[in-house]
């Protein structure tokens, strides 16, 4: 049995072994894990022990941000060899379903995601992936780029369900770790610029080192007004909201232009109040993000060709053997982090 880091039960880790299948098909691969990223619905499951309807009723293997090598393939595998570095995509969708048939695989009822219950994560030695959902990185992408390819993934599904014009102002809400990924996105998607509002100042300071990124301390002023001072009293053309707060989300209509774009991007813990009649007022298109679909080969081809460089999110890296102290430090939730890393191969 594999030693693994195993969520017990709320509040509780541990490194044991624990019983895994492991039975590859034809259409499998299996992976030496290298580098897995320790991730906000990782930990809220820690502290939690339950997303929504998700609930940690008993061990589950943590983990869902990865890459690694490949070690075995599949007798109908032929795109992968044994050796490739590669990270992988943790939600597998039934391809007979109705919503992978209409590409929106990502909402498919059926859908098995890491790290979600009742399935296991990826923080062990050895996974077995389809070789569907399994990406090979270019040689100049690091194991802890590769493993940064999933959270930009939702960067990514946000910046195309925004539908960017060449040109636009967009303002992302929240600066934790998916409002940057999802700023540096749309700069990549055609954002002239990109406005990011929080109140923790390490954080604007450690996203507003990019060009084409603006930062406002919303302790210090407004979003609002900032934006409107930006826009000269126009609004955003695209407003990404990445905190899930219930006031940002209500205040959402002043930020954005008459017939722009909001994209609902953070996750309440609680329903929360909409203004809908200021979103009527203006006419602003309403978009929705869960997760992603069909953009891993994009996210990493922008990484590959130095787009996009993700390499000053990553905070810092942690052996295996101190995981369990990697997941106390992401539940500090201090100013200065972004996503802390665990290597399980040296």
């Amino acid at each position: 049995m594999p030693r693994s880091l195993v969520l017990e039960r709320k509040g509780e880790l541990s490194l044991r072994d624990i019983p895994l299948q492991m039975d590859m098909g034809p259409t499998d691969v299996r992976i030496q894990v290298h580098t897995v990223g320790v991730c906000g619905s990782d930990v809220h499951y820690y502290t939690h022990g339950k997303i929504g309807p998700f609930v940690v009723n008993e061990p589950m293997v943590l983990g869902h941000e990865a890459s690694g090598v490949v070690i075995e393939v599949g007798s109908q595998v032929h795109h992968l060899k044994t050796g490739d570095r590669v990270c992988m995509e943790p939600g597998i969708p039934d391809p007979a379903s109705r919503a992978a048939k209409l590409g929106i695989y990502n909402v498919d009822p059926a859908v098995t995601f890491w790290a979600t219950p009742p399935v296991h994560g990826c923080l062990t030695p050895q996974v077995v992936h389809p070789a569907a959902y399994t990406y090979k990185l270019p040689d100049h992408v690091s194991f802890a780029e590769g493993a940064m390819v999933e959270p930009f993934a939702i960067g990514m599904q946000a910046a195309l369900r925004a539908r960017i014009q060449p040109g636009d102002v967009g303002v992302v809400l929240g600066a934790g770790p998916i409002g940057m990924m999802t700023a540096l996105a749309a700069l990549a998607g055609g954002c002239a610029k990109v406005l990011v509002a929080d109140l923790a100042q390490p954080k604007l300071d450690i996203i507003g080192t990019y060009p084409g990124i603006e930062t406002i301390n919303i302790r210090d002023r407004t979003a609002a007004e900032a934006i409107l001072e930006a826009t000269e009293g126009w609004g955003a053309d695209v407003v990404f909201e990445c905190s899930g707060a219930a006031p940002a989300i209500l205040g959402v209509p002043q930020l954005s232009r008459p017939g722009g774009t909001v994209v609902l991007v953070g996750m309440p813990v609680d329903p929360v109040p909409v203004d809908i009649v200021g979103l009527q007022a203006k006419e602003l298109r309403i978009e929705t993000v869960f997760r992603y679909a069909n953009v891993y080969d994009r996210a990493i081809a922008l990484i590959a060709a130095g787009k996009v460089d993700l390499k000053p999110l990553i905070s810092f890296s942690l052996p295996f053997e101190d995981s369990i102290a990697a997941f106390e430090r992401a539940a500090e939730g201090r100013n200065t982090d972004v996503k802390i890393q665990i290597e399980m191969l040296g």
